[in-house]
């Protein structure tokens, strides 16, 4: 089969389109034709700063296509079903090995580019809001990076929740997409002070609950929190150490909650959630913004647009 690897972290010039053997399914795996991948920031991170164990390593957190072949184990799927998966490595390549319990049936009407995007950056959203973040009616959160592929989850299922948001992002074009899926407020991070900002839309009083998946933000986020509220940081895309000074926090009796969704997807609960997320995007609840699609064959192409282009929503390949 094709796939996208590479020897050692770099740049995106590290990946390489290369012929390499096709997986076998495992006992208790599902082998999977690849139509679509989603390019999430952990595959940007590992690729640019993990050394990779084995030669001609393929990254990839999560793709969607037709399950080929089931593991002798496995009773959940059939050949034939259509499935998006989530797994650790291995999603930039036509054939997929993956554990039957990381993947998720794809209700029909459902396009697969927009199945591959969904299960991260939505359960990802879910968990953080819901499960942690413990979201209530009538409560105000604040949405680092809001134009990216969580940052969108995270405004639609806030605002249908009934809180008031504020997203934060840059430009034109992203204040109309996020004020079309439901942002209240959208503050320029280019033109304007987010903590003045958000201090001036809840009056002084500060928000409930922010969702940060940048980190070199914690600092700022934690500024326009209210006192007893909970900051959820979910990931570090701006790539700086994650240090901030707890003493304000601890006296205001804030709550700051990490979460890294990596081992929490075969959870019944998180499975659950994508479950019901996935039948919200085939009745139109829900959207899945896709900003590009790349060939696989130009993965490296891919990469360098996701990290520079500032991109809203996510990127996907197709083999």
């Amino acid at each position: 089969m094709k796939a996208a690897v590479y020897d050692v972290e770099g740049a995106p010039g590290v990946l390489k389109y290369v012929d390499i053997p096709d997986p076998v399914a495992g006992p208790d795996d599902v082998l999977i034709s690849v139509e679509a991948i989603s390019i999430e920031g952990g595959d940007l991170i590992n690729r640019r700063l993990t050394p990779p164990p084995l030669p001609s390593w393929i990254v990839g957190y999560a793709a969607a296509g037709t399950v080929v072949a089931v593991g002798s184990n496995v009773r959940s799927r059939t050949v034939g079903d259509r499935v998006a998966a989530f797994h650790m490595q291995g999603s930039h390549a036509e054939r997929w090995s993956v554990p039957a319990e990381r993947t998720w049936l794809i209700p029909d009407g459902v396009d697969m580019a927009e199945a591959a995007v969904l299960p991260i950056s939505f359960g990802t959203a879910h968990h953080c809001l819901f499960t942690r973040g413990m979201l209530r009616h009538g409560e105000t959160v604040l949405i680092q990076a809001a134009a990216g592929g969580v940052g969108l989850a995270v405004v639609q299922l806030a605002s249908q929740a009934g809180a008031t948001v504020i997203a934060v992002a840059s430009g034109t074009q992203r204040r109309s997409r996020l004020l079309e899926l439901g942002a209240d407020h959208v503050v320029d991070r280019a033109e304007n002070n987010v903590v003045d900002s958000v201090r001036q839309y809840t009056h002084g009083s500060g928000v409930d609950l922010v969702i940060d998946p940048v980190g070199t933000t914690l600092p700022a986020s934690l500024s326009t929190l209210a006192p007893e509220g909970r900051l959820i940081f979910v990931g570090n895309a701006g790539g700086g150490g994650l240090t901030v000074d707890l003493w304000p926090p601890m006296q205001s009796n804030q709550t700051l909650m990490g979460v890294f969704m990596g081992p929490l997807f075969e959870r019944p609960g998180v499975r659950a959630s994508v479950d019901d997320m996935l039948q919200a995007l085939a009745a139109g609840r829900i959207r899945i913004v896709i900003d590009r699609i790349f060939p696989l064959a130009s993965a490296a192409a891919a990469h360098e647009f996701a990290e520079t282009a500032k991109p809203l929503g996510r990127i996907v390949m197709k083999p």
